[in-house]
């Protein structure tokens, strides 16, 4: 199902321009809490510091839809499965990995792998894209790149703050890319006490990876737990 084809009820809120997002008990199963609001720095952080994230089909949707699962889908590092045939692939050491070496050209690959911006609920958009690649610009996104000699060939980028790691979006353009930019990222986050990655939403490659879910009150615990600030 994609953005454009959720509907809004009444239990969804009206964001203004005040800093603020509503209990997210009192949102739609699939998650919607909020309609409305910016994309702007301050947003985002509340927004993930609370477990909002946008996702909304730009093409049909002039304002963010803010979504907050109750039921969130979660990768622990130290759970991260890498399969047979992932590890004779890293054993072969056919690809290079780097972090936030090129974040512009992951999330651009995100957006247009596949033909993704053709379709009619795609949904990282312009104004997605310019307002992550600022919270990079302030440190507060990442990208993992996957290179074949100096072409790139997949990666992912996310939200990062907090010692965790919410991911957004991967790609691929050569077998098993996004895979490699995962395992790397977990192991990584293992190695600088990172507490856990938010994948968002279930699918079947996610779960072949490790992640299982968690209720939203485990999810905040633990944010709360190791957060940097507090």
């Amino acid at each position: 199902m994609s953005p454009s084809e959720l509907s809004i009820s009444m239990s969804v809120y009206q964001l203004d321009e005040e800093l603020w997002f509503p209990d997210p008990h009192l949102g739609e199963k699939d998650g919607l809490v909020a309609v409305g609001g910016s994309l702007s720095v301050e947003r985002l952080l509340l927004a993930y510091s609370n477990g909002f994230f946008p996702w909304y089909s730009y093409k049909h949707q002039k304002e963010p839809l803010w979504y907050c699962p109750l039921d969130r889908f979660v990768i622990f590092p130290n759970e991260i499965h890498i399969s047979h045939s992932m590890r004779q692939l890293i054993r072969q050491q056919k690809y290079k990995v780097t972090v936030n070496q090129d974040f512009e050209g992951v999330i651009r690959g995100c957006a247009s792998a596949q033909g993704r911006n053709e379709e009619g609920g795609a949904w990282l958009g312009p104004d997605i894209i310019d307002a992550y690649t600022l919270l990079h610009e302030l440190g507060f996104a990442a990208s993992v790149e996957v290179w074949e000699e100096k072409r790139l060939v997949g990666g992912l980028y996310g939200v990062t703050f907090s010692n965790v790691f919410f991911g957004e979006s991967m790609f691929s353009l050569a077998p098993n890319a996004s895979k490699l930019a995962l395992i790397y990222l977990a192991n990584y986050m293992r190695q600088n006490g990172g507490v856990f990655i938010d994948a968002q939403f279930e699918t079947p490659h996610l779960r072949s990876m490790g992640g299982r879910h968690i209720t939203y009150e485990q999810y905040m615990k633990l944010m709360g737990e190791f957060s940097d600030t507090k």
